[in-house]
């Protein structure tokens, strides 16, 4: 089973039963809030991207991808080809370790600065390859055509629609009753998503053998 965004978008119509005009215009609205929660509770790989830049000598900073949330590593390679990564630390930390920005060198750490900008240490001597792993926030299906698919709404259709059905009951200051049951199964759904992005997703039966469950 899978959602497009005209399917998704329906199916919350057709299960609060409400076509009033200010609902439907923030249906977008809510699964995009769906989607921001299944983003801050769960470790998927479709959350991870990775992207080059280059270094430029003499200059401390490096910019941020404009979709860009937390890191996971930064590696660099000079003109020999050989990777190193580089440690992640407080901007405190970087200014301590170089504080005059005109000392160069191979960068050993790197920090995020501000929204837009990595504050490198010490600032590059030369131009390096940079590879960065980080943590990022996809394209809504709300961005899409109401053909359109994402892999939340292909992968995770059940948390993705019960999580907006939580939102749209919010909003329509619905029932406690009915608003506990719509969490209830978005929660449930999220676990499932859990262990298929922070276990199935992390590792393989060869090194760690199938999942156990304790018996009931």
């Amino acid at each position: 089973m899978a959602f497009t965004y005209a399917q998704l978008k329906t199916a919350i119509q057709d299960y609060t039963e409400n076509d009033e005009t200010s609902f439907v215009t923030n249906i977008p609205l809510f699964i995009r809030q769906s989607e921001e929660r299944i983003l801050k509770n769960v470790q998927l790989s479709i959350f991870r991207k990775n992207v080059s830049a280059t270094t430029t000598a003499s200059n401390k900073y490096l910019a941020c991808p404009s979709d860009f949330l937390a890191p996971f590593s930064l590696s660099l390679a000079g003109t020999s080809g050989d990777k190193f990564f580089t440690e992640f630390k407080d901007p405190s930390f970087i200014q301590t370790y170089t504080p005059n920005p005109a000392t160069t060198g191979a960068p050993r750490y790197y920090a995020q600065f501000d929204v837009n900008n990595f504050l490198l240490g010490p600032t590059p001597d030369a131009a390096y390859s940079a590879e960065l792993h980080y943590f990022h926030r996809p394209a809504s299906l709300t961005a899409g055509a109401d053909s359109g698919t994402t892999w939340l709404s292909t992968n995770a259709e059940i948390a993705l629609l019960y999580g907006a059905l939580t939102e749209a009951y919010v909003y329509m200051k619905g029932e406690a009753d009915m608003m506990a049951v719509y969490d209830k199964r978005f929660q449930e759904a999220l676990i499932g998503v859990k262990m298929l992005g922070e276990a199935k997703d992390t590792t393989d039966e060869y090194r760690t053998g199938k999942v156990i469950r304790a018996k009931q």
